[in-house]
């Protein structure tokens, strides 16, 4: 079984509090972004093995999201889900803020029940996607999605960006996610993402913000340059894609 993993892009991220358990709750925008993995498996008479190729991970195969996929059903399904070899081709970078591994590990569950015929439904598959990670449930879902909490309660938001030329930068920069976070002062949303749909894109410059920007380009002032470069470019808008260090701008189709 195969299938292409896509990242996201967060149009808008705003941290609003920190909470009792560590977490922070949030408001942003998921929209699908067209960047790609490849994912397969098929079935096997060995034991269970996972395999990488591509963007080289520095995780062991038993920390990695796909494996902790298969992992979590065959606990919960031992009788039928079988002991696979597992393939994944990485072409999202890690710690870019794309949601790769996230994206990867959502797509592992809903291959699984597909292909063993679980018949989970999309909402059992977002309680176990929490289990591996704040957005990964996003990715059960995969359209545009309003969210908050920790990035798991989502409701539909109709966004079309097919009639724009949507543009993936990566950096080399490595953002720590966490010192980020420490760096943050939680507040009050300044604007209701959800009323983007009512704004036109050149609008979203006055109204829509990556509360991550600030303590990422404090650490790391290339990457202020790079958001830049993106309007130099003709961007309509430009933003870093959750705690960085990629950036999306979003361009008019010629």
């Amino acid at each position: 079984m195969l299938s292409f993993p896509n990242g996201k892009i967060n149009i808008g991220l705003f941290i609003t509090e920190k909470r009792a358990d560590g977490y922070h709750n949030l408001e942003t925008v998921f929209y699908p972004a067209p960047v790609k993995d490849i994912l397969e498996f098929v079935e096997t008479e060995q034991e269970a093995s996972m395999t990488t190729t591509g963007l080289p991970l520095n995780n062991h195969i038993s920390d990695n999201l796909v494996w902790k996929a298969y992992q979590l059903l065959k606990e919960l399904f031992p009788q039928r889900v079988l002991p696979l070899e597992i393939h994944l081709h990485k072409t999202i970078p890690t710690g870019a803020g794309l949601g790769g591994g996230s994206a990867d590990s959502a797509f592992m569950l809903k291959m699984l029940n597909d292909h063993f015929r679980l018949h989970l439904s999309v909402e059992d598959l977002c309680e176990l996607a929490l289990k591996l990670g704040s957005d990964c449930p996003y990715f059960i879902y995969n359209s545009p999605q309003f969210a908050t909490g920790r990035g798991e309660l989502m409701q539909t938001l109709p966004i079309d960006l097919t009639d724009f030329h949507l543009q993936i930068k990566y950096t080399s920069v490595h953002v720590s996610t966490a010192k980020a976070f420490q760096l943050i002062k939680p507040k009050p949303a300044p604007f209701d993402l959800r009323n983007l749909i009512h704004l036109s894109i050149l609008e979203w410059k006055q109204f829509v913000f990556n509360d991550f920007e600030e303590p990422v380009f404090m650490m790391h002032p290339e990457l202020a340059d790079m958001k830049q470069q993106l309007y130099d470019e003709g961007a309509l808008f430009a933003s870093m894609t959750g705690s960085g260090s990629a950036f999306f701008g979003i361009f008019p189709k010629h």
